[in-house]
């Protein structure tokens, strides 16, 4: 099949997953870090800086700010966004149409990286707008400098999301790593991208950072601006006072630099074709794991088709001029059945593994001393369900039984019943802390702790339904999840930061003014779209 037929379809492709939801979640949240990362001169907080100063904002430094702080979000983000290549053509019927065609294995897989990489570079592109509309927006230095600007975008930024892409495809053909548990595992990879790829030895040059502050060290040395009081930093920075600024005209790009961007997208490609040797392509004929290569990425749940079942339409049912009884609704006890039933959905399918290592933190926050439960048991107890809660509000989506519960005469008490049941597994994955707590009369303790019980599952169903995909939860959860356990105390959901003794973080009345806030956004999202009725 000519390359020509192969970029077609992987244009075809990234129009249609442009379309989802969480294409349009990841772009907004894209743009506001973009925005946000060039705050104004007065402001507190600050993302980049070296030695106590940043850069006048002019086309070459907004441009390499917003690039760097953007390529740091794609990997991570757009990983999420994109790993769903392999999985829908599974799910649509779209793989056994590919598997009697010529094209071959590698041919799909270089146009599957083909669309990811035009999805996660249309982000790139709209981050370019971003920093000329921040430029003139903080009016530091208006004169605009097309290539200055957009020279990051392309040697910083298109090769790490290039790279993005491949290990998305990567994960997704591999079965261990194809369901929630690669979604956990690129999470602690991308900290190690980002960390380590800020390092002067990173391979391939990293993300850029190294080179980015060895010129702007350099530049700022020709100014006499002494840098030896701090180093370059990458990331959100509180700050007691405002920063001086410098003036830089933008990195030189070396031969040696541009070499490892090019060196790093050739390895994506390389990483992206990789699978070819063991994939089926769908194909039923290769034998033994051809189904298992493409399964979708959480477990069949009642109602759903199963694997191999006949695609072809059923017989239309013989009709009758006998009308049918008409349904009656049983109210006397229908709400518990209605979480009973919810709560079992939510638990399908899950290991029992997951349960012993559930039972296994339980134990230990009841033995463990109480300042170590609060740092350890308490956090790791609130990440382990992190898959089970991302598919709240996610599977009657991904397992196409939303029109058949839009119908359901009693949506609402639905909706609610599929958080409580979020709520039950929250507190029964916490049950320890909250004992301890009670135990040692900590009240301000187990008020965070009853809020936080009511703030994941609301966050979980709010995302599920925004984007009706579990992907985004998982996301956006272990990045808040990852900035409370280190400290950040306005993010704090937890109560683990307490520096007197006492949750430092938000109080409980506005973690649960949050809660309620997602939980009516997610009835208004129900009911514009027809799901949810009174």
């Amino acid at each position: 099949m000519s390359l020509a037929i192969i970029g077609g379809l992987a244009v075809a492709d990234c129009k249609d997953r442009m379309r989802r939801p969480a294409y349009a979640v990841t772009l907004l949240a894209a743009v506001g870090l973009g925005y946000v990362a060039a705050p104004e001169a007065d402001a507190r907080w600050v993302v980049m800086y070296i030695g106590h100063h940043r850069g006048v904002y002019n086309s070459a430094y907004t441009g390499t700010l917003i690039a760097l702080a953007g390529a740091l979000w794609l990997t991570l983000g757009g990983f999420y966004v994109v790993r769903n290549a392999i999985s829908r053509d599974q799910s649509s019927g779209v793989g056994r149409l590919l598997a009697a065609t010529p094209m071959r294995t590698a041919g799909y897989f270089f146009g599957k990286f083909l669309s990811n990489c035009l999805i996660l570079a249309s982000m790139v592109g709209v981050l370019a707008v971003t920093a000329l509309v921040v430029q003139v927006a903080r009016g530091e230095d208006r004169g605009i400098d097309p290539v200055a600007l957009l020279a990051p975008f392309v040697v910083i930024a298109l090769p790490v999301v290039a790279f993005t892409a491949a290990m998305a495809l990567l994960f997704e053909s591999v079965p261990l790593l194809r369901a929630g548990l690669g979604n956990i595992v690129w999470f602690f990879v991308w900290l190690v991208v980002a960390i380590g790829g800020q390092s002067p030895g990173a391979p391939l040059g990293g993300i850029g950072v190294h080179a980015v502050a060895q010129s702007m060290g350099l530049a700022m040395a020709e100014q006499g601006i002494d840098i030896s009081e701090g180093g370059f930093s990458l990331g959100l920075v509180h700050l007691d006072t405002p920063l001086r600024t410098f003036v830089w005209d933008g990195l030189d790009v070396t031969g040696g630099f541009l070499g490892g961007r090019l060196a790093m997208i050739a390895l994506a490609v390389l990483l992206a074709l990789v699978p070819a040797l063991w994939f089926p392509r769908f194909d039923p004929a290769r034998g033994h794991g051809s189904a298992a290569a493409g399964a979708v990425e959480e477990p069949v749940t009642p109602g759903a088709p199963l694997a191999g079942a006949s695609s072809a339409p059923a017989r239309p049912a013989v009709t009758t001029t006998r009308s049918l009884p008409a349904s009656v609704v049983r109210r006397r006890g229908g709400y518990v059945r209605l979480l009973v039933g919810e709560f079992r959905i939510l638990i399908q399918g899950v290991s029992p593994w997951w349960w012993l290592g559930a039972v296994l933190l339980t134990v230990l926050g009841l033995v463990m001393p109480f300042d170590g439960m609060i740092l350890v048991i308490l956090p790791l107890s609130w990440i382990w369900p992190v898959l089970v809660w991302s598919r709240l509000g996610t599977q009657r989506y991904e397992y196409g039984v939303d029109a058949i519960l839009g119908a359901y005469p009693w949506g609402r008490r639905r909706l609610i019943a599929e958080w409580a049941a979020g709520v039950l597994l929250t507190a029964l994955a916490g049950i320890a802390p909250a004992v301890r707590m009670l135990a040692a009369a900590d009240r301000p303790g187990l008020a965070v702790w009853a809020a936080g019980a009511l703030f994941i599952p609301s966050l979980a169903l709010a995302l599920g339904v925004l984007s009706r995909t579990h992907r985004l939860f998982q996301a956006v959860f272990l990045m808040w999840w990852y900035a409370a356990i280190n400290g950040i105390a306005f993010l704090d959901f937890m109560g683990t930061a307490r520096p007197d003794g006492v949750p430092a973080g938000p109080g409980p009345l506005l973690i649960l003014g949050v809660a309620a806030a997602l939980v009516g956004v997610t009835y208004l999202a129900g009911r514009a779209r027809g799901q949810v009725r009174a």
